[in-house]
């Protein structure tokens, strides 16, 4: 269900019933009965009427400042839970228009370590939330479930086992990430990663895999992105790059989790 589109139909038929009101209905009423007027106006103008200002605002907000996500897996441990609820910044990488997403006022661009919601590739009525780990014309490596940027292996610390019992099974290891100016916690499985040869994409020629290990040259206008939770998240690995116009805003903030308290707070 395309929320925005909703919004957009809604404030739509609300804003015209607000004019027809005001520029036809409005003055028959007065007409006919004077001061009294008001009292004679049918139930459906009164809604729209009341509601119009209330759906402008939300759509406003939602399409240009911020946006709530919950996350539905834990693709993004220890990052996000499952049921985390999220803000996604949707000003941050610049002003698009609603619904049709084009951007018409850039003001920044994604960077590596930023961790983004985005219109899945292959099917776009989903949202998905992943880290960037690859801007246009960088190479990014996997290998030995070790990532590489630019031929550099990333700067990674073991912290030790993660338990969670809840959220993943198994006995990861908890590792320290830093890309740039992000430093981050990723989970990485003991064994081999996933089997990655055979796959097919848009700019899939970028890409090299050898079983477990991969190398791709992020194409321009796209990005490559990557879940925290290494070894339990269907990512840029699979499907491919992501289009900045999927970009749906940078998220940044915990704002609630119903089962842990402690999980509001500002997101790494």
């Amino acid at each position: 269900m395309n929320f925005a589109l909703i919004l957009f139909v809604l404030l739509l038929v609300t804003a015209v019933i607000k004019l027809i009101d005001k520029v036809v209905l409005k003055p028959r009423r007065t007409e006919k009965y004077g001061e009294e007027q008001e009292a004679y106006r049918p139930w459906w103008v009164e809604y729209s009427i009341s509601f119009f200002p209330v759906i402008l605002f939300v759509f406003v907000l939602r399409s240009f400042v911020v946006e709530p996500f919950r996350i539905p897996s834990g693709s993004m441990l220890p990052t996000l839970q499952d049921g985390d609820m999220i803000l996604v910044n949707k000003f941050n990488y610049g002003i698009r228009l609603p619904i049709v997403d084009q951007k018409i006022i850039p003001l920044g661009n994604p960077e590596k370590g930023d961790v983004v919601v985005f219109r899945y590739p292959v099917n776009t009525d989903i949202d998905y939330i992943k880290r960037i780990v690859g801007v246009p014309g960088d190479t990014v490596a996997y290998v030995g479930k070790r990532l590489f940027i630019n031929g550099t292996p990333v700067e990674t610390t073991a912290l030790g086992p993660y338990v969670n019992p809840s959220q993943q099974a198994g006995n990861p290891l908890k590792l320290q990430e830093k890309i740039g100016d992000a430093s981050y916690e990723t989970l990485n499985m003991p064994g081999a990663g996933a089997y990655l040869s055979g796959r097919q994409f848009p700019f899939s020629q970028n890409c090299e895999y050898a079983g477990t290990d991969f190398k791709c040259t992020v194409p321009e206008g796209h990005y490559f992105v990557m879940g925290d939770n290494r070894d339990n998240s269907e990512d840029s690995r699979y499907w491919g790059f992501v289009p900045d116009n999927y970009l749906v805003g940078k998220a940044f903030f915990v704002w609630m989790n119903f089962g842990d308290l402690g999980r509001i707070g500002s997101i790494k």
